[in-house]
């Protein structure tokens, strides 16, 4: 990004800023609304300081934005009690993810060449647990397969469910989620549950017909997540009809503005949302120089521009929110959440599933459950090790949560 030489130093432009703190709302409103153009028009105080520095000015206020919100978010001494314990000593969730059902299994079924049965599903998910839990503050499992690895976690180890059905509505438009008629929150917290995980497909750009009913049920979710005391995770996952393919370049060049916009919408107090589990705003396979880029191939963002789609979609909200995997390999997420370090983001952890677990699938389809309980046990511990020392750096959700 271009910086020019500012007239001041850029603590005594921090300072001036600080100062005109009844902007800041104002700001906040335009930014998430129509962005750093209408934004600029509100910052008119520094900009009128520094009338040749609009991206620089930009720059300043987004990181101001991120790292001090206007207050600390109150929660029930029952919720706290529950987000401590899903946390680490330092208050980052170093949470492992394994509540996937119906395409893990498609994708263990492909190796296998046969149907995979439910207690070879079961078989799975409890090598995980056994093997990683210990090195986890947390791990995100669901109920109708996760019951055994729930009781063979670490004791040290918080317990996230999912409660939403597997998959979503493949007939009508939109990708409604669905909820099983036979649960509830209370019943996943009489299981163990210390926190609920919803994930929703949303494009912050659908129409109300489409985004209504999401956003009903997510109300729901979350006042049973209040009445329950236990913390609300929501992952929204985002998508675009108008673009079928959502690991391509095309959008690739969107994805900044759907996770920033889907963000913002949920960041809204009604929702009763406590830890937004959200997307990175860039596919690091189209970021210029990253590992994950071939060099020469076309991208959709520089580094620098990648690093400013971090802050400018973490300036929309106020709530403690994390990082997912989203099916990257290791060391791309490892570099990936280095970045989002780089940029100076207060993400406050990750829940990481596949990144961590999915190169043994071999040796469970080989080996049974036991060899790929040994997988485990090396690679996949020395993965799970080297990535909470990257973790080391990111933001403690105490710094938003009172």
């Amino acid at each position: 990004m271009y910086k020019p030489k500012p007239a001041l130093s850029l603590n005594a432009l921090l300072t001036y800023a600080k100062n005109i703190r009844h902007s800041w709302a104002e700001f906040r409103g335009a930014f998430a609304k129509r962005g750093a153009q209408l934004a600029t028009k509100v910052a008119s105080p520094l900009l009128r300081m520094h009338p040749n520095s609009v991206n620089w000015v930009i720059h300043i206020i987004t990181l101001m934005l991120m790292t001090t919100p206007s207050k600390k978010i109150q929660l029930s001494a029952g919720k706290m009690q529950c987000l401590k314990a899903l946390s680490n000593e330092s208050g980052i969730l170093t949470a492992l993810a394994m509540d996937q059902r119906g395409s893990l299994r498609k994708t263990i079924e492909g190796l296998l060449g046969r149907s995979m049965q439910d207690d070879e599903l079961i078989a799975f998910k409890s090598a995980v647990s056994r093997a990683l839990s210990p090195y986890a503050s947390a791990i995100l499992l669901d109920p109708q397969f996760g019951g055994a690895a729930l009781k063979s976690r670490a004791a040290n180890c918080g317990a996230i469910l999912s409660y939403e059905q597997s998959g979503y509505d493949t007939v009508h438009k939109g990708r409604m989620l669905s909820l099983p008629p036979t649960l509830s929150v209370q019943r996943l917290v009489d299981q163990g549950a210390q926190g609920i995980k919803v994930m929703v497909y949303y494009d912050p750009d659908d129409s109300a017909e489409i985004n209504d009913p999401k956003h009903a049920l997510i109300e729901r979710v979350g006042a049973e997540c209040k009445a329950a005391d236990v913390i609300f995770f929501l992952e929204p996952y985002t998508y675009t009809d108008d673009i079928p393919d959502e690991k391509s370049i095309a959008y690739a060049k969107v994805k900044p503005h759907k996770v920033m916009g889907t963000m913002r919408d949920f960041s809204e107090p009604r929702f009763g949302v406590d830890v937004l589990k959200v997307e990175v705003p860039v596919i690091m396979k189209y970021v210029d120089g990253s590992s994950a880029h071939t060099a020469g191939s076309p991208y959709a963002h520089t580094r620098s521009q990648a690093i400013t789609a971090f802050q400018q979609a973490a300036a929309v909200t106020s709530l403690p929110f994390i990082y997912l995997s989203a099916g990257v390999s290791d060391s791309v997420f490892r570099e990936t959440m280095q970045l989002a370090i780089e940029s100076g983001v207060p993400f406050s952890g990750v829940l990481c599933g596949r990144a961590t677990w999915q190169d043994g699938i071999p040796d469970f389809v080989k080996s049974g459950a036991e060899g790929f309980y040994r997988w485990l046990s090396d690679v996949g511990v020395q993965r799970i090790q080297a990535l909470n020392a990257v973790l080391s750096k990111a933001t403690s959700w105490q710094t938003r949560v009172g």
